[in-house]
């Protein structure tokens, strides 16, 4: 088993696995929003496992997070030349501890939805939908609401082992306070 930081981290194929659910949710959320590849984010997020992140990345619980960092264009001096860049901090321990207590939970469908859940709250902090510095209410609300985006856009995909994952998230997906999700 890898380590890094006293953690447990993704073995090769472990990784292999995880880089095919990164290129699928980029696929599949980029369908959803109808982003073509010159609309998609690049270079403005990346999604890092957790061999790659620094030690003020790794946390305790969530399965991944978002960091919001200040991007500067090669050679730019201007203020103008900034812009919001986000990295998908993948948390490799809290998900193999997951698929370690939930045999029923596979690698590659867990993985798919982590990374489009993310890469839904990057489209909407790009497009001004959701403010990243929000309260913990907004912030909770917000989640609600990405949880039912990613079900949308995963649910009609017929990919083995999904369905257990999308029930693993099926209380996160009722509206809250009686709001609807918004794409």
């Amino acid at each position: 088993m890898k380590k890094k930081f006293g953690v447990s981290t993704f073995k090769d194929d472990e990784l292999a696995i995880v880089n095919n659910a990164v290129a699928m949710a980029e696929e599949v959320v980029s369908n959803y929003y109808k982003m073509s590849a010159s609309q998609w984010l690049r270079p403005k997020y990346d999604v890092k496992t957790l061999a790659d992140l620094a030690e003020d990345e790794i946390v305790t619980g969530p399965f991944a997070q978002i960091i919001r960092y200040e991007g500067k264009l090669k050679g730019g001096v201007l203020g103008s030349s900034a812009y919001d860049f986000y990295k998908i901090c993948i948390q490799d321990h809290s998900i193999l501890e997951i698929l370690r207590r939930r045999p029923e939970i596979r690698l590659s469908p867990f993985a798919l939805y982590v990374v489009t859940h993310e890469l839904v709250h990057i489209v909407r902090f790009s497009r001004f939908q959701q403010n990243f510095n929000a309260s913990e209410v907004e912030k909770l609300i917000e989640e609600r609401r990405v949880h039912g985006i990613t079900h949308d856009i995963l649910d009609p995909l017929k990919t083995a082992g999904l369905g257990a994952v999308l029930d693993f998230y099926g209380t996160w997906r009722p509206p809250f306070d009686g709001l609807k999700t918004i794409p």
